[in-house]
């Protein structure tokens, strides 16, 4: 099934496109907290504070992965929209085996860098063997989390969400039982979570990958189409690559962030990786939905319909407000009880990292206002192409919240650590709305269309 977002009410569109996107996000961090949940719980705190001090390099490979496939579903929209078939099976084709063969280079170069890495941001002795032994077995299913992403998102650019929602479930689902198992049964401690991962991860991306090709046969193209392209490649790392880079971008300023907070030991590292886990869950919520206006705003780009983009911006901001309004009021009214999922409460040695995750959740929830309106303008921008002004904000963002981390945990402690995430929203949201208001995204698809 596929979604023409070219026509019909904006609303009714983005809210039956986005909500089996936010159920599918949903599944997919609820099993990323079953991860940590299931390691506080059932094997001790230094195994939480290992996948947490895993977690920001992690999230560089998965950046990498989400930038690209960022990039390759905006032309894929864009083509879908404007009804050139043969090139958006062309874009599609060349998508997906230049993410498989960016997988594979990532693989070997994960392989070697990630205990570097881990030393070099001063990871706790007590947990750093864990987080090694973790991270080994992550990088090794780099190639089947690049190709489910590339998978999923082009069923996304199709105007296809359920799809993908049925992956996430079964995938999910599969995860969180594979990690109770292989912790709890066959005593496998760390490496079991990352396993998990692993299998339930790679079996979908095949079965994904067989169900997108099934899906395309259907579609009828108006002329050949190739199976990779040059031309094609040069087209969407027009867009692809500043994704890269900004996503990148993003976790290499994570990774600073956690060198720091590692210097406050592993209750500190501890309460983060609770606290930020949490955090994840409630940004990746809001950032799908967003995605959903960039897939509006990308096929409506390929139509030429500027005015159809603007009523996508002011119905999709409304939807974020909605998701992120309960995110707000349940973090900021169970903060303690919430990081104490990760972790037994009643545990003397647990109440340090408690308190120091729920600190963490009282500064930087109430700033998510300010988020939903940055990220709901960046979709505007990526789907029209806008990548310099999207990746200036972005840019703005991450600079500012290493810089004011540095600046002020030496006066406040890890406090400092957790002021530093409102400082780089609010300018960055400022921006980001300022770049969507002055209307230079107007001007791109306004030459796109007369180029065709």
């Amino acid at each position: 099934m596929t979604t023409d977002m070219t026509k019909g009410s904006p609303a009714k569109l983005l809210w039956k496109f986005a909500i089996p996107m936010l159920i599918s996000v949903i599944f997919q961090q609820l099993y990323n907290i079953a991860d940590s949940i299931i390691a506080g719980n059932f094997i001790n705190k230094e195994a939480l504070a290992a996948v947490g001090a895993s977690f920001p390099i992690t999230m560089i490979f998965i950046s990498i992965g989400t930038g690209a496939n960022v990039g390759c579903t905006v032309i894929i929209s864009q083509y879908f929209g404007a009804k050139q078939y043969a090139n958006m099976k062309t874009a599609i084709f060349t998508s997906i085996f230049s993410v498989l063969g960016l997988g594979v280079i990532l693989t070997v170069i994960g392989s070697f860098i990630t205990t570097p890495l881990l030393v070099l941001l001063e990871t706790p002795e007590n947990i750093l063997s864990d987080a090694e032994l973790y991270l080994n077995v992550y990088v090794w299913g780099l190639t089947f989390l690049f190709l489910y992403n590339i998978c999923t998102g082009i069923f996304t650019a199709l105007g296809n969400s359920i799809t993908p929602l049925i992956f996430l479930i079964v995938s999910s689902v599969s995860n969180v039982i594979l990690d109770y198992v292989f912790v709890v049964y066959f005593k496998m401690g760390v490496s079991g979570v990352a396993w998990a991962t692993f299998i339930c991860q790679g079996v979908c991306a095949v079965v994904a990958l067989i169900v997108l090709f099934i899906r395309l046969s259907k579609i009828k193209a108006e002329s050949k189409y190739k199976f990779f392209s040059g031309t094609m490649l040069k087209t969407v790392s027009v867009i692809a690559i500043p994704s890269i880079l900004q996503q990148s971008f993003v976790s290499v300023g994570n990774i600073f962030v956690q060198g720091i907070v590692n210097g406050f030991g592993d209750n500190a590292v501890a309460g983060f990786a609770a606290a930020v886990k949490l955090n994840v869950f409630a940004i990746s919520c809001v950032s799908t939905v967003c995605n959903s206006i960039s897939s509006f705003a990308a096929q409506n780009a390929g139509a030429g319909d500027i005015n159809r983009i603007k009523q996508g911006f002011k119905n999709g901001l409304l939807i974020v407000a909605i998701v992120t309004a309960p995110f707000m009021l349940i973090f900021l009214l169970f903060p303690s009880q919430l990081i104490g999922i990760f972790m037994d409460p009643e545990a003397a040695d647990n109440l340090e990292a408690i308190a120091i995750g729920a600190q963490f959740i009282k500064i930087v929830v109430p700033f998510y206002a300010a988020v939903a309106v940055k990220l709901s303008a960046d979709a505007i921008l990526r789907g029209t192409a806008s990548m310099r002004e999207f990746m200036i904000a972005t840019f703005a963002d991450l600079i500012l919240r290493v810089i004011f981390a540095y600046i002020l945990s030496p006066h406040f402690g890890v406090t400092g650590v957790w002021m530093s995430w409102p400082i780089g929203w609010i300018i960055a949201s400022a921006m980001s709305l300022a770049y969507y208001i002055m209307g230079h995204w107007k001007r791109i698809v306004e030459d796109s269309v007369m180029q065709k």
